[in-house]
């Protein structure tokens, strides 16, 4: 969606408000009694339940809950989060808003972060996968600061676990083989031991898929969670081949994250990488990318 169709679709605040109510409609409202059934009483914004009386307000239920921003600025701000690959930084956000407290356009964007995050939880990668990692820079706390440690354990870094469909091409003609990318998923690792490595797997990769990797001793047991388990030894043709995909994704991801936003904060990280994420798999989506963040929104408490 561009700039100037936003603009003529969305252009008050009842505009928002019946647009999200349209698309809370269709997923379906549900009362805490275990209803569907509601009535619709528009004075007060809010659905009644036909079986317990119970009202649920537009905003129950979503991440806009408890919220006091305008239904028009959580829509604007969803625009500009869907509009570029890039995206932007919560300060350029209240900006462009002309709001003048930062902190709630700080929490709102960071809610539909987290709504991106638990959106693409409920899929797992199937088939072909390659996963390895990747160490971001992070805004490290003065104890970590203190310690003066090195490598993987360095203050300011932050092991993160990428992993990535990857679908084998052959040319007919030719015979050349390639591989295609698929969805992606990205999780914030709080060490390297194989007992978390084996959970991240077993939560994000399906159990009948074909996981590539490096040699790394943290994935000796990756074999129990998948299918197959090949790992190779890490050098070029591995990266440019086998692990093609998820080098680029952990590339790309601290190149846009270090022109994007200032300091990230470890206990962050995640967030950021959820919209990434949220993106990247949804890069052919267009300009229905906003509409998916929408429903996004609704779901994603």
């Amino acid at each position: 969606m561009n700039l100037f169709t936003f603009t003529a679709n969305f252009d008050s605040e009842e505009a928002c408000r019946m647009h999200f109510k349209e698309q809370r409609d269709k997923l379906g409202v549900v009362c805490k009694c275990g209803s569907q059934e509601h009535f619709w009483i528009k004075s007060r914004w809010s659905y009644e339940c036909k079986q317990c009386r119970s009202r649920i307000s537009l905003r129950s239920g979503t991440i806009m809950q408890s919220s006091k921003l305008s239904f028009l600025t959580w829509y604007k701000t969803m625009f500009l989060m869907s509009a570029t690959k890039k995206g932007f930084s919560s300060k350029e956000i209240q900006t462009q808003l002309g709001l003048k407290r930062y902190e709630p356009v700080w929490a709102m964007v960071h809610k539909i972060r987290k709504a991106m995050g638990k959106r693409d939880a409920r899929y797992t990668l199937e088939g072909m996968v390659e996963m390895d990692e990747g160490y971001f820079t992070v805004e490290s706390s003065e104890v970590e600061q203190d310690k003066g440690l090195r490598g993987r354990g360095a203050a300011g870094k932050q092991n993160v676990a990428i992993m990535a469909e990857s679908t084998p091409l052959e040319d007919i003609k030719t015979g050349k083989k390639s591989r295609q990318a698929g969805y992606f998923k990205a999780k914030v690792l709080t060490s390297h031991a194989a007992g978390e490595i084996n959970q991240t797997v077993s939560e994000s990769i399906d159990e009948k898929s074909i996981v590539f990797t490096d040699k790394s001793t943290s994935y000796v047991d990756i074999a129990d969670y998948v299918e197959l388990h090949i790992s190779e030894k890490s050098n070029k043709d591995t990266t440019k081949e086998t692990l093609k995909w998820v080098h680029l994704a952990i590339s790309n991801a601290k190149r846009n994250l270090l022109g994007n936003y200032h300091k990230i904060k470890g206990k962050y990280l995640q967030l950021y990488l959820n919209e990434f994420v949220y993106k990247l798999n949804r890069r052919y989506f267009g300009e229905h990318l906003f509409d998916r963040l929408i429903i996004a929104n609704i779901t994603g408490l």
